[in-house]
C-alpha cells in the first residue's frame, strides 16, 4: 500500500484542526478499506474507514497508542459504537494516568469535537476534571488557541474564581473579540453586583478592543466619574465615541463644544478628532472642516472630507483638486464624496486621470468616479483599463463590465451607438457569446450569427 505524505499525522504539538483534517483525509479515502491492515500505519488503521480495524487499533499497547492520543479522542466521537467504547476507556486510561498532561494536550480538540453527536461525553469529562484544577484552568486561559481561551473562559466564569479586577484585566489584554466579551461582561456585571472599582474601571478603559473601552466609559456613570467621559470623546473608535457622548449628554453637557476644542490647536488635530467632531457637529460648522483640506497631514484632510460628507455639505468644486492629494486616504474619500456628483465633473479631465503615468491612488479614484457616472464613460474607461499594466485596476474594471449586464435591465448605455459597439466588441471575452449576443441586441447593435452548433 503507497500511503504517501497523506497518511503521516501530524506532529506532537500540531494544532487541532491538523488531527481532524487528517482523520477526515483517511476516512474519505476508500482504497483503504479494501487492502490489508498489516503493514498500515497506526495514525491511518486509527482513522480508517473500517470501523474493526479502528476498534482493534485502539486496543493496541500503550506506547503505541500514547503519541496518536488525540486520534482517540476522535474516535470517542466515532459514530461506531464500539469504536467509542473503547475510545472512551483509552481516554479514561490516559486522564487517570496523568491528567494534567492529558487535559493540557487535547483540550483544544476536545473543545472542537463537543460540537459533534457524540463528542459531549469527553467534553463533559474534561469539564469536570478543570473545575477542579483551577491552576490548569488558568493555564488554558492562555492558551495560543482562541476557542480553548474562550472555554476556558466559561468554566472559569461558572466557578467564580476571580474578582473583578482580575476580570477587567483579563478583557483588557484579550485578543479575541468573543473572548474578551465574555471578561467584560462579566466585569460589568461584578460592577453592578458590587459597586464601582475605580481600578477596574481604568482597566477597562485601556483596553485593546473597542468594546472593552466602551464598557470602560459606560461604567464611568456607575463610579461617579461621568465628567471623565469628555477624554474619550476622540477615541480611535466609534463605538467608544458614540458612549462617551451619549455620557457627557447623560451628564447634561455638549459633546459639540468639547469635541470642538481639540480643531482649535494644531498640535491637537488628530484624525479621530476631526471625525468626533464631526460625528456631532451641524451644518453650520462646516467652515471649520473646510479649513482642514489643507491640513500638512494627509489623514486629518481625509478626514475632514469625510466629516464634510456625514454633514451633507459636499462640494464639488472644492473636493475636486483634491482628487490629485498625493495622499490615497485622501482620493479614496473625495471618490466616496463625488460619487454621487460624479456626472458633474468632466469625463475627459477624469479620462486623464486614469492615464498610466499618474499615481495609483489617483487612478482608482478617478476611475470609481467615471464608472459612477456611468453611460459611455464609464465603459470606455472600463475597456481601456482591461490591458492596463496594474493588475488589480484590471481586474477591478473587468469585473465592472460585467456588472453591467443583467438579464432584467438593459445597460445603462445609449442604443444604437457605433462607439459602444466597438467598446463591446474589445471585451467579449468577459461574456459568453450568448450574454453578448443578448446585450448587443437589447441596444440595438448588429448581432453576429449564432455558431451552428449552438443549436
Amino acid at each position: 500500500m503507497d500511503t504517501g505524505a497523506e497518511t503521516r499525522p501530524p506532529s506532537p504539538g500540531a494544532p487541532a484542526a491538523e488531527w481532524i483534517a487528517f482523520d477526515r483525509v483517511v476516512r474519505r479515502t476508500s482504497s483503504w478499506s479494501y487492502t490489508s491492515p498489516v503493514e498500515t500505519p497506526e495514525a491511518v488503521k486509527l482513522c480508517h474507514p473500517d470501523g474493526r480495524i479502528r476498534e482493534a487499533a485502539l486496543r493496541a499497547p500503550k506506547h503505541l497508542l500514547s503519541p496518536l492520543l488525540e486520534f482517540a479522542a476522535i474516535r470517542c466521537a466515532d459514530w461506531v459504537p464500539a469504536v467509542r467504547a473503547q475510545a472512551r476507556q483509552v481516554l479514561a486510561g490516559a486522564l487517570a494516568d496523568d491528567p494534567a498532561g492529558t487535559l493540557h494536550r487535547l483540550t483544544p480538540l476536545v473543545v472542537r469535537l463537543g460540537r459533534r453527536e457524540q463528542g459531549v461525553w469527553a467534553l463533559e469529562r474534561f469539564e469536570d476534571l478543570l473545575n477542579e484544577d483551577h491552576a490548569l484552568l488558568g493555564e488554558l486561559r492562555g492558551s495560543p488557541d482562541p476557542r480553548t481561551r474562550r472555554f476556558a473562559a466559561r468554566l472559569t466564569l461558572g466557578v467564580g474564581l476571580l474578582d473583578v479586577r482580575e476580570l477587567a484585566a483579563l478583557a483588557a489584554t484579550e485578543p479575541d473579540p468573543a473572548t474578551s466579551g465574555l471578561w467584560t461582561d462579566a466585569t460589568l456585571a461584578a460592577l453592578a453586583a458590587d459597586g464601582p472599582d475605580d481600578e477596574a474601571v481604568d482597566t477597562l478603559l485601556g483596553g485593546h478592543g473597542q468594546m472593552v473601552r466602551a464598557a470602560g466609559v459606560t461604567a464611568l456613570r456607575g463610579a461617579g466619574r461621568a465628567a471623565e467621559a469628555a477624554g474619550h470623546l476622540c477615541d480611535r473608535s466609534g463605538m467608544v465615541r458614540a458612549c462617551a457622548r451619549w455620557l457627557v449628554r447623560q451628564a447634561g453637557g455638549d459633546p459639540r463644544p468639547l469635541c470642538r476644542e481639540p480643531l482649535a490647536d494644531p498640535a491637537r488635530v488628530t484624525p479621530y478628532a476631526v471625525t468626533a467632531f464631526a460625528e456631532c457637529a451641524r451644518r453650520e460648522d462646516a467652515p471649520l472642516l473646510r479649513a482642514l483640506l489643507a491640513h500638512p497631514a494627509g489623514q486629518v484632510r481625509a478626514a475632514a472630507v469625510g466629516g464634510l460628507r456625514l454633514l451633507d455639505v459636499t462640494d464639488v468644486e472644492l473636493l475636486r483638486p483634491l482628487l490629485d492629494d498625493p495622499a490615497p486616504a485622501v482620493a479614496r474619500e473625495v471618490a466616496r464624496s463625488l460619487g454621487a456628483s460624479a456626472d458633474r465633473l468632466p469625463a475627459d479631465w477624469l479620462m486623464a486621470r486614469i492615464e498610466p503615468g499618474r499615481p495609483s491612488h489617483t487612478r482608482r479614484a478617478a476611475y470609481r468616479l467615471l464608472f459612477a457616472r456611468g453611460g459611455v464613460a464609464g465603459l470606455r474607461a472600463s475597456v481601456a483599463l482591461l490591458t492596463d499594466r496594474d493588475p488589480a485596476l484590471r481586474t477591478i474594471a473587468a469585473q465592472r463590465v460585467q456588472s453591467m449586464w443583467s438579464p432584467n435591465r438593459p445597460p445603462d448605455l445609449p442604443a444604437r451607438d457605433p462607439e459602444v459597439g466597438a467598446l463591446l466588441d474589445r471585451c467579449t471575452h468577459l461574456f459568453s457569446d450568448h450574454v453578448m449576443r443578448r446585450m448587443r441586441y437589447g441596444l440595438g447593435l448588429p448581432v453576429p450569427a449564432a455558431p451552428a452548433d449552438a443549436y
